[in-house]
């Protein structure tokens, strides 16, 4: 499983969620795929992450299993991770 992160640079519920995401990436063995919404536009587009910011998307085998969108509390991460 890999986990694909959307966020921006201008988006603030992005940056407060920054400080959990390093938490749980410390404490899990996911591999975590970072895009910016506006630098990665190509990587991002066919991820259809629309207009709200961060979004979380579970992927298996390369095909999206499920995501997570807004900004979300830790407990919500790790219960959406299965860490």
């Amino acid at each position: 499983m890999q986990i694909i992160r959307i966020s921006a640079l201008w988006c603030p519920s992005c940056l407060v969620m920054k400080k959990i995401w390093k938490k749980i990436e410390s404490e899990s063995n996911l591999k975590f795929i970072d895009y910016d919404y506006d630098l990665n536009e190509d990587k991002v587009k066919p991820y259809n992450p629309g207009k709200i910011l961060p979004v979380l998307i579970k992927e298996v085998d390369g095909i999206e299993t499920d995501r997570l969108i807004g900004e979300k509390k830790e407990t919500e991460i790790k219960e959406f991770l299965g860490v």
